[in-house]
């Protein structure tokens, strides 16, 4: 019998919960929450009281320990982040981890979740995506993870906070190039929007709220690249932002090179 439940709460509109979230969150001898001081107004919402401990990224291997002795004590826990599917961009993930390890049994109440809305409200192919999360806080990380998805055909998916959004839409752009991109914003509340926009002018719109941001998939083929001679290539990288010797790095993995051979082509560069 299960009984730790990852449970999915309303991104925006509290009355996203469903009916068998309510149904477990009412049950639960505890619940674990990102935010407990975010989370009370979703359960003082629909008046439910259960003691409430914190689960956060700065605490998440000692709230794990504790979700499985409760676990193991016969509890029913709950485990919520302040919006959407726990794990995702959110904390969670070390916790299952825990639970595999433990041999402790949890499951999952699906609901809300602001990437895939935000996919639907976009109208961007959604045959086939990636989901990025939020991007490194350091330039180089953000532009290597960017580099790996740059000749994906698929939609791509990013979390953005409010005050990164220029600086992450920026990098985008160095490394896709031109492409078009939507801003997703207040998902299911009153002022949601889904503004398209290219990546060369950048998104241009209100500042508030948390966003999800949608860029089209590559065009071309990663051939185009490898057309290039071997000096045309690395420089390629290094306008898009990288340093001398990452671009390098980068241009010899394409050709599937070692790097020892590309360098030599980099010498008056």
């Amino acid at each position: 019998m299960m009984n730790v439940y990852f449970v999915s709460t309303p991104i925006g509109n509290l009355k996203d919960i469903t009916l068998r979230a309510l149904e477990v969150l009412r049950g639960a001898d505890v619940i674990f929450c990102e935010d407990t001081r975010h989370s009370i107004k979703l359960l003082n919402a629909y008046e439910i009281k259960k003691p409430l401990f914190s689960c956060h990224k700065f605490n998440e291997r000692e709230a794990a320990q504790k979700i499985i002795a409760a676990a193991n004590e016969g509890k029913t826990v709950a485990v919520i982040s302040d919006a959407g599917m726990p794990v995702i961009s959110d904390p969670g993930n070390t916790v299952c981890a825990a639970l595999k390890a433990a041999g402790v049994g949890y499951t999952v109440i699906p609901g809300p979740n602001a990437a895939l809305s935000a996919l639907v409200l976009s109208a961007f192919p959604a045959e086939r995506f990636a989901f990025l999360g939020f991007l490194p806080e350091k330039k180089s990380e953000r532009q290597s993870l960017l580099l790996q998805y740059r000749d994906m055909p698929c939609t791509l998916i990013f979390h953005v906070a409010p005050q990164d959004l220029d600086r992450d839409i920026a990098d985008m752009y160095s490394v896709f190039g031109e492409r078009n991109a939507c801003a997703v914003r207040e998902i299911t509340k009153l002022h949601e929007e889904a503004a398209v926009f290219n990546l060369s002018s950048g998104y241009e719109g209100e500042r508030r709220g948390e966003f999800v941001v949608l860029v089209e998939g590559a065009k071309s083929s990663l051939n185009e690249l490898n057309a290039l001679t071997e000096r045309e290539h690395i420089l390629h990288y290094m306008r898009a932002g990288l340093d001398k010797k990452e671009a390098i790095k980068q241009a010899a993995k394409d050709r599937g090179i070692p790097k020892s051979e590309m360098y030599k082509f980099s010498l008056d560069l």
